[in-house]
Order: structure tokens, then sequence, then C-alpha cells
């Protein structure tokens, strides 16, 4: 339900999302036709301008006609004058009426060409400054509209790459959509499915309840009646009674060793602060060490302060070792703690240190009461801090001796009774209020002394900050401290309680008992898991006896068939090896029979050369031919067919039946039982490959099942990484469109200011362009 309820504030988020792009799209599309409408208008004023530079190209080009007439005139009056003047030279010699009458047509006409060329001038210089003006404007509004341009350019492409991205944009929310709305409906059937598998699930869970009611009670009568075991005469023998195995005191013991922890690791941070900065101040009071050398004894002094790591550090190692130590299935009593001993060992030797420490503390103590400038006020601070100093030393002295006293058990037996273990869970409390209030007074001291000292002509800034850091650190001391005895004062019922315990017996537990208690917790759950499988069922009492008596004749039978199969192995064995005796036999045989007839055919030949070749000999020699041919086809085939032997006596014709008759009982007879052996050896043989085969097919079976197995647990872990990749990636998506939405809006947002001021631009041109106008005509 949960998730179906993720899903739909997740796809109602996705629709408001949709909802505020197309407004924005709306809102890009409006700005996008306001754009194109400005850069038409702009084109517009482009057009207008051209032909207003046509006009005035026009009224430069006729000017300049104009100029040109002029100066032809000017010319022209020029000559006149000369000629004017030399006719004047000529008529010298007339009256002063005619020379008069020159001088002032000369005149006038000097007045009309001075007048032209000024005006002529002026018209040259206006010409000038229109034609610059003319064409600085050209330039400016040349370079104007090239960036007009530009800007309405890429207006338009990230106009255009906006409402792609938001194209995209949408079309990946539809999908996500559809995709969801599938999701949701697979969810909801999931859903369904899950609310009918509770109800059964609860159904079960009813029936599961009132069979293990049910069981409990019978198991607890039977328990009540019959497992108790209290032996009178030896109590040795009432460990039997083995304890239960206490989970919650476990848990308990457990959270309440890692809050002890936490403080113990507090403790540490402020012991090594406080030995770090009492070293510096060493190094800075009552001699700065810069300045001068100190004297022998804090030099002493500040050796032993640089060790303090090495015997602070290990109290938390080791008591971190302890928590470790303590698990869920583990049995927490002081008899099978061992790692607090180590604690102990480590407490004891960090007492050691501070005894070792403590008289150069009070040395150095004395040396700053005796320099010229200490007052009396702070010599009593010093006393006053030598006697903290020796209080919480003790102090440290005796609670690591009620350390060594809880720690003793875990390594000697009968090393502390269990009536004295509450004494010294109480004494130990008692001893660290105490140690909380003697640091509590020192660090008070400690801040008097520190105010005291800043009043001190001669106090420097890094004595200071090194005085208000150890007061810091003393500061925090005392609040671990505190903290530490509230905490053992309110868990002290749960340290003198015994968690554990044989019934009906008030000795503490053993290291032995807590051996069989876990063996026997191990038991019980190995045998509750067995329960939880599926059980065969039952076989009737009757039908078990019929099966044991078969089993036990079957097994009798199987023990003479296994006796019978090796007698006949081993006289197979012994036959095979008469086999190859025989075989061999009648290989020489073979050879020695070859060598019979290859000599007799040389005394034949022989023969024959002998008697010289006649009809008569032919005949003799053909009867010998047949003769010799059938002793030795009667030879082969006694020595062909025997298998058993060769006879040494050269058989007549009488005995030859007789002979082969019973050669062939004793084959026949050796080679059915031959057959026997050789049938019982491959029934045995396929049997054992048929079982060979079986062992390898379930073994190959099991490793395919443990493939099948890794391979699905690495699918599940895989399909987990997916789940929380995919929603990682849609939490980065959502960021992603809400930042890329805001970067719009305040893109929409600049992009009018910079139309606005645009358009503000080209009315002013326009405004401009309009008087300039204006001028040019009245010109």
């Amino acid at each position: 339900m949960a998730n179906v309820t993720d899903l739909q504030t997740k796809y109602s988020k996705l629709a408001q999302e949709y909802s505020k792009l197309r407004a924005q799209n709306q809102v890009l599309k409006k700005a996008v036709v306001d754009e194109q409408a400005n850069s038409a208008s702009l084109k517009e004023q482009l057009k207008q301008r051209d032909q207003s530079l046509r006009k005035q190209e026009q009224e430069m080009d006729s000017l300049s006609f104009r100029n040109q007439q002029l100066a032809k005139r000017v010319e022209l009056l020029q000559e006149e004058l000369a000629t004017s003047e030399a006719k004047g030279k000529k008529g010298k010699t007339k009256g002063d009426s005619p020379s008069q009458h020159g001088l002032q047509t000369q005149n006038v006409f000097d007045e009309d060409l001075q007048k032209k060329i000024e005006e002529n001038e002026r018209l040259h210089i206006q010409f000038y400054e229109a034609d610059e003006q003319h064409k600085r404007k050209e330039a400016e509004l040349k370079v104007r509209l090239s960036e007009l341009e530009r800007g309405s350019q890429e207006h338009q492409t990230v106009v255009e790459g906006l409402t792609t991205k938001y194209m995209e944009n949408t079309e990946k929310l539809q999908s996500d959509k559809a995709r969801l709305e599938l999701k949701v409906q697979t969810l909801e059937r999931e859903a369904k499915e899950c609310r009918m598998r509770t109800d059964e699930c609860q159904q079960q869970l009813r029936r599961c309840q009132t069979e293990l009611n049910r069981q409990v009670k019978q198991s607890s009568s039977v328990i009540q009646e019959k497992v108790p075991f209290n032996d009178t005469k030896y109590s040795d023998y009432n460990s039997l009674n083995v304890p239960p195995h206490n989970r919650r005191y476990q848990l308990k013991a457990r959270d309440i060793v890692g809050q002890a922890l936490s403080f113990i690791q507090d403790l540490v941070a402020a012991l090594l602060n406080f030995h770090t900065y009492t070293e510096q101040r060493v190094h800075i009071y009552p001699l700065d060490s810069s300045i001068e050398p100190i004297s022998p004894l804090n030099q002493k002094f500040s050796q032993y302060l640089h060790e303090n790591a090495a015997y602070v550090r290990p109290l938390e190692d080791s008591f971190l070792q302890l928590h470790q130590s303590i698990t869920e299935d583990t049995v927490t009593v002081l008899e099978t703690v061992v790692k607090l001993k180590s604690f102990a060992d480590h407490f004891s030797s960090y007492s050691c240190f501070l005894q070792k420490i403590l008289p150069y503390q009070l040395k150095s103590l004395e040396e700053e009461s005796d320099t010229p400038l200490c007052t009396a006020a702070l010599t009593t601070k010093n006393q006053e801090l030598q006697h903290d100093m020796k209080k919480v030393t003790s102090l440290f002295d005796k609670i690591q001796n009620y350390i060594n006293l809880l720690a003793l058990p875990s390594v000697q037996q009968d090393g502390l009774p269990q009536s004295s273990t509450s004494a010294v869970f109480t004494q130990l409390a008692a001893f660290l209020h105490s140690l909380h209030d003697a640091i509590k007074e020192m660090s008070k001291h400690y801040n008097q002394k520190a105010a005291l000292e800043q009043e001190l002509p001669t106090v420097t800034q890094k004595l200071c900050t090194t005085t208000e850091c150890l007061v810091g650190s003393l500061g925090s001391l005392t609040i671990v401290t505190g903290k530490i005895a509230t905490f053992f004062s309110n868990n002290l019922d749960f340290f003198t309680s015994s968690g554990y315990g044989p019934k009906g017996n008030a000795v503490p537990l053993n290291p032995l008992q807590a051996e069989m208690m876990l063996a026997h917790k191990k038991k019980a759950a190995a045998y509750m898991e067995a329960i939880r499988k599926p059980q065969p069922q039952s076989v009737p009492y009757k039908e078990a006896l019929s099966n044991r008596r078969i089993l036990t004749s079957s097994t009798e039978s199987r023990e003479g068939l296994a006796q019978q199969v090796q007698q006949s192995l081993e006289k197979i064995a012994r036959l095979e090896q008469e086999k190859e005796h025989w075989l061999l036999e009648a290989q020489l045989g073979k050879v020695r029979l070859e060598k019979e007839n290859q000599r007799i055919a040389e005394l034949e030949a022989q023969l024959a050369a002998a008697l010289g070749g006649g009809p008569n000999s032919q005949t003799t020699q053909n009867h010998q031919d047949e003769e010799t041919g059938q002793k030795t086809a009667a030879k082969e085939a006694t020595l062909c067919t025997s298998l058993v032997g060769m006879l040494c006596t050269t058989p007549s014709v009488e005995h030859v039946g007789d002979e082969e008759s019973m050669e062939q009982l004793i084959k026949t007879h050796y080679m059915t039982r031959v057959g026997e052996l050789t049938t019982h050896l491959q029934i045995s043989d396929s049997k054992a490959v048929h079982f060979h085969s079986e062992c390898r097919a379930l073994a190959k079976r099991l490793a395919l099942a443990e493939k099948s197995r890794e391979t699905l647990s690495e699918d599940v872990k895989s399909s987990n990484q997916n789940v929380t990749r995919l929603q990682d990636e849609l939490t980065t998506t959502k960021r992603s469109y809400e930042d890329q939405l805001s970067m719009m809006s305040d893109h929409l947002c600049s992009m009018n200011e910079t139309l606005s001021k645009q358009r503000e631009e080209i009315d002013t041109l326009k405004l401009g362009s309009k008087a300039n106008a204006k001028k040019n005509k009245g010109r």
C-alpha cells in the first residue's frame, strides 16, 4: 500500500510538472511570435532607412551638380572680370565718367562673387558635415542591425532548442506516465495478492499460535513433571540443570556496554587533551622554552606527559574489544567476560602512570609558586590544586582495584563470591561519584587560577590560550565523569542482578555451564529449524518390523552374494591365467608341427630324387602324400580343437573317437562355467557403471543447483541495486527538471527585459531618424 501511495503522489507531482511545462511552453510560443514580429518590423525599418539613404544620395548628387554649375559660373565671372580689367586699362585715356562706371560695375561683380564664394564654402561645409553624419549613422545602424540580427538568430536557436527539449520532455513524461500506470496496475494486482496472502498467513498464524500454545502447555507440564534434576547427595551433578539462554539479558548487556564504550571514548579524548595541554603549559610557564631552557624537573615531567597516549589509548581499544566480544549468541557474566581482564590491566597501567607523574605535578606547581610575580592568592590556588591532584590519583587507584576484583572471576574460579559482587559494584559507583566531585573541584580551582594569572603583567597570549584550552579539557573531563557516574548508578541493579544461574541453585554460572548452555541453544535452534521443514509420514509399527526383517535378510543375502561374486572373480582370474598358458602351449605346438612338415617335405623330396621319376614312384609318391596329408590333418585337428592340452602319445585310429568325446565334454563344461562367470561379471560391471552414472548425474545436478542458487542470489542483488539506482535516477531527474524550469523562467524574464530594451532603442532610433529626415528636408 505504501508503494501505491508513493506512486500516486509521484504521478500527481509529474502531472503538476507537466501542466507547468505546458504553461511555460505557451509563454515561449508567445515570445517566439513577438520576436518574429519584431524582426519583421526591424526589416521594414531597414527598408525605410535604405529609401531615405537613396534620397539623400540623390540630394547629394544634385548638390554636387549645383556646385559644379556655380564653379563654372565663378570661372566665367572671373574671365569677364579679367576682360573688363583689360578694357579698363585701355580706356584710361577717356574721361572720368566711364572709369567710375566701370569701377562701380566691378565692385558689384566682386561683391556678388564674394557672396557666391562664401555660399559655396558654406554649402561645401554643410555637405561634408551631412555626408559624415550620414556615413556615421549608416555605420551605426548597420552595426546595430547586425547585432539585432545576431541576437534574433540566437534567440531563435534558443527557442528552437527549448521547444525540442520541451517536446522531448513531454514525450518522456508521457512514456513515464504510461509506464507508471502499468506499474500501478501491477502493484495493485500484487497488493491484492499480498492481501490474500496476508489473510492466509494470518489464518495460518492463528492456527500456529493455537498449536504452539497447546505444545507449550504440554511441554511445560512435561518439564514440570520430569525435567528438574536435583541431586541431594552430590551437588556437583546439579550442573546438569543448565539455565536457559536469556536473549533479552544479552541484548541489554550489549546495549549497556555500547553506551559505556561511548563514555570511555569521551573520557579518553578528555584525558588526552588534559595531558597534552598540561605539557604545553609546562613549556610556557613559569619559563618559556623558546626563550630560555626550562628546569630539568619540568623537562622530565614534559617527557612523561608526552608518553600519555601509550597509556590512555589502550583503554579505548580494550573496551572496544570487550564490546565486540558481547553478542547475542554469548553468555555475559563476570566468569565468562575474559576481555574485562585486559581492560583492567590497561586501567592499572594508567593508574601507575598517574602515580608516576604526581610528584612532578606537585613540584611544577611549587615552582610556579616560587616565582617572584606569584601572588598569595595564586599560591593558595596552587596548594588547592596539589590537594586535588593527590585526591584524583588516589581515586583512580581505588577504581582500578575494584575493576581488578571484577575481572578476577574470568581468570580464576571462585575468585569473587556472589555475595560480595554487589558490594563491589556499589563501592565502584560511589568512587565514580567521588571522582566526578574531585575533578569538578579541580576544574573550579583551575578556572580561578586562570582568572588570577590573566591579571599578571607578564602573562602572554600564548599562555592565556593554553590555559583556556586546559580549562576546557577539565570541563569536558568533568562532564564525562559525571555521565559515567550517573550511568553506573542508574544501571547498578542490572550489574548486581544475576541474569543466569542453574535452576534451584544459588551458585553462579561457570564457563562449563556457559558452553553447555550455548551448545543446547544451538541444538534447540537446529531442532526448531528441522521442525519447520516438512516431515515424512510415519510408518506403522508392524510394517516397520516387516521392513526390518526384509532389510536384515536382504543384507545377509547381499553379503552372501558379495562373497560368491568375490569367489567367482577369483576363479575367473585363475581360469584366465590357465587360458593364457594353454594358448602359449598351442602356439608352440603349431611351430613344432610346421617344422615337422618341413622336414617331411624335405625327406620326400630326397626320396623322390633317389627313386628317379617312374610311374610307380609317381603313384607311391601320391599315396604317400595322401597318407602324410591325412596324418598332418589329424594332427592339426587334434592340435586345433584341443584347448585343454596336447596328448604326448601318437593317436591311433581306434582311440581317436574316445579322446575327442572326452575332450569335448571337458571343453563344454569349462565353457559353460566360463560363460556363467562372464555373465555374473558383466552384470556386476553394468550395475557398477549404472551406479557410477547415477552418482555423476546427481553430482552434476547438485553443481547445477548450486550454480542456479548463486545466479539467483546475484540476480536478487542486482535487482535490488537496480531498484535503488532507479530511485536515485528518479530523484536526480526530478531535481534536474526543477532546476531547468527555474533556469528557463529566469531566462524568459531576462529575454523579456532584453526585448523591452530593444523596443525602447528601436523607438529612439525611429524618433532620431524622423528628426534627421525633417532636418534634411528643412535644409
